[in-house]
């Protein structure tokens, strides 16, 4: 008697759909343009405690920057990633970014990264025109293993 067994191999999780893009939204604003500036805090999780402060479980950060305006254009000028003791990873943005009306923008932290730790932050800058709402900034962060799933969110608040 022997056994035989086949084992489809699984493609890799393709590109999310609307990965964070930066080629060719870069634009260049007029001193003379009367816009107000912004910035906004988002705290955002690589890793949560379970059961002690020993035992964490890594998470996926989904970072929304979104403009909530229906007929007005919002710009992102600095997406700053921190970890729990306040050191700069990364800087997302360093220029600054066309938000068309009603239009998302995402950053994406993976799993596996675990640089931010369990107190990351994000600071963005933005700049919209007068009587404009100001971009809402929003983190949703998930994680699964086998049956268990874990999800919840955290939204940004005007510092400046």
């Amino acid at each position: 008697m022997f056994l035989i067994s086949c084992e489809k191999k699984q493609k890799e999780d393709p590109e999310p759909p609307h990965s964070f893009e930066l080629r060719g939204r870069e634009i260049k604003l007029n001193a003379e343009d009367s816009l107000n500036s912004g910035s906004t805090y988002l705290s955002v999780y690589s890793q949560i405690y379970s059961l002690s402060e020993h035992r964490t479980h890594d998470l996926t950060a989904t970072i929304s920057m979104r403009n909530i305006n229906l007929q007005d254009t919002v710009y992102i000028s600095k997406a700053d990633y921190y970890d729990t003791h306040g050191n700069l990873i990364s800087s997302f943005i360093n220029e600054n970014i066309l938000l068309k009306p009603m239009e998302t923008l995402e950053i994406v932290i993976e799993e596996v990264d675990k640089s931010g730790g369990t107190g990351a932050n994000f600071v963005f800058d933005w700049q919209a025109k007068d009587n404009v709402h100001a971009p809402y900034f929003e983190a949703v962060m998930i994680s699964t293993s086998g049956k268990q799933g874990l999800s919840f969110t955290t939204q940004g608040v005007k510092i400046k």
